[in-house]
């Protein structure tokens, strides 16, 4: 199901590429160690809200998971409190099904 708070992947690059996003990686430490979308911040969904200030306001935050259950979470908790939110669709199993730049891999999948 589409939510109006998830982006796809390849637009979700676009707009880091251009400038304006940044992705947001939420999974465990060990989901991170393994292998994460480059260029991404880790900040684990448990620490986000202590670590909100660290978040951009001046472009929007694609946040990422595994699949897109957790990301979506924290999408809607911060599109809630007025920041630019996104959920990263299908998390980064669908990042690395479209093919996209990943640096090493997707743990758990």
């Amino acid at each position: 199901m589409s939510h109006d708070l998830e982006i796809t992947p390849l637009d979700a690059r676009e707009a880091v590429e251009a400038g304006d996003a940044v992705i947001v990686d939420v999974r465990a430490q060990d989901e991170w160690d393994a292998g994460r979308i480059p260029g991404s911040v880790h900040i684990t969904l448990s620490e986000l809200s202590a670590r909100a200030a660290e978040l951009p306001e001046d472009r929007e935050i694609v946040f990422s998971c595994l699949s897109g259950a957790r990301s979506l979470m924290a999408a809607q908790a911060f599109a809630a409190s007025g920041l630019q939110a996104k959920s990263l669709a299908g998390g980064a199993i669908a990042w690395t099904d479209a093919q996209l730049p990943f640096d090493g891999v997707v743990a758990g999948h």
